[in-house]
This record gives structure tokens, C-alpha cells and sequence, in this order.
């Protein structure tokens, strides 16, 4: 685990490498209500390393520094990007890069990503929208992706289910739905297969 310092504080990472040479690399951002540590990342880290990615799962300074609530979008995209610029002075991010995480880190992937000049993003239960409020939709955030998204969500998540998700996908995105909630928790061999053999195409 690495320590890299940000305006906010500092974030974890975590590396994890491929055995033999490095195709690109996925950074990994975790979600609102947990860490890097969720079964879904973790399991996603190691199908990516098997097909010969590099692995970066980043824990938000707000979480490090044991805090509860998340920062607003914006100070949330500002310790990603500044934790990114790091990792690239670092000359840590090899290939391309796919930028990505579960919920909330993967709406900063979305946010994030034609800034960054990533060449694709992996949405992990990507909450379109509040449990019971479809009129509060997020899909503007997966149109900012502006690069090849795979989206992994479960068929029976509250924050919106694969099918609308499918509704408002921009071109180049498309969905892959999994048994279970928005914890991916179900059938987390299922979510790491898809992931991998999406990154394989890249």
C-alpha cells in the first residue's frame, strides 16, 4: 500500500501486477457506503491482473482519514485526479489506462475520464439514480464517459436496474447484468469474469 498525498488529504493505494508484462492499467475508485476492500474490487483486481492489467484500487482521502459521509462530486473528482497525477508523474499508469470503481467511484470514473485521456470505463453498480426517485437520473454522468464503458450491474439493484441503465447507455457503453443487489455481492465471480473479459477486448 502506498501512501500519495492530495489537497484533501492523503488516499491509499493499493498495486497490484500482472506476472508477465503489463497490457494497461484499470484504477479502481470504492464506493460511498465502503472501501477498496469490497468483495467486487477485489475479486475485479485479480481477473484484471490474470489478463495482464495492472490494478490500482485508490482509497479516497475521505476515507482514509475515517470519515462517513462522502465530499460533494466535486471535491471527490479533485482527490481522484490529484491522486492520478501522481501515479502518472509516477509513471505508474503503463498502456492504456481504464479508469473505474463501484457506485460513487464509478461516477468519478465517468466524471473523469476524457480528462484524463483514459481509453475506457468499467462502472460497477453505477447508481443512475436514489432507491425510489428515477427522477433524480444520473445518466448525464455516464454520457461524460465519452470513451468504450462497461457497466456491471445487479439485475435486482434499487439504484436502478440493468435494464434502465440500458435506457439512457451513450454509444459505445453497453451493460452486463449479474444475480443480485447494488453490492454485487451475489455472485462476485460473475462480475470479475465480465470485467476481464471486457478489459481483453481493449
Amino acid at each position: 500500500m502506498r501512501v500519495v498525498d492530495t489537497p484533501l488529504g492523503p488516499a491509499h493505494v493499493h498495486r497490484h501486477e500482472p506476472d508477465d508484462g503489463v497490457r494497461g492499467t484499470l484504477v479502481l475508485g470504492g464506493g460511498a457506503g465502503g472501501g477498496v476492500d469490497a468483495a467486487d474490487l477485489v475479486a475485479v483486481a485479480g481477473a484484471g491482473c490474470a489478463v495482464g492489467w495492472r490494478v490500482l484500487r485508490v482509497e479516497q482521502p475521505w476515507r482514509v482519514a475515517g470519515k462517513r459521509i462522502a465530499p460533494a462530486p466535486a471535491r471527490l473528482d479533485e482527490g481522484w485526479t490529484a491522486v492520478l497525477a501522481t501515479l502518472r508523474d509516477d509513471a505508474a499508469l503503463t498502456g492504456p489506462l481504464v479508469l473505474g470503481g463501484r457506485s460513487a467511484g464509478a461516477r468519478v470514473a465517468c466524471r473523469t475520464a476524457s480528462a484524463e485521456g483514459a481509453s475506457g470505463v468499467l462502472a460497477l453498480a453505477f447508481p443512475l439514480h436514489p432507491p425510489g426517485r428515477p427522477d433524480k437520473s444520473r445518466a448525464a454522468e455516464l454520457a461524460l464517459a465519452g470513451v468504450p464503458l462497461l457497466v456491471v450491474q445487479g439485475a435486482t439493484d434499487a439504484f436502478g436496474g440493468p435494464d434502465e441503465v440500458t435506457a439512457v447507455l451513450p454509444a459505445g457503453g453497453r451493460v452486463h447484468a449479474v444475480a443480485g443487489d447494488h453490492s454485487l455481492k451475489k455472485d462476485v465471480a460473475a462480475v470479475a469474469t465480465a470485467a476481464a473479459d471486457w478489459l481483453s477486448t481493449l
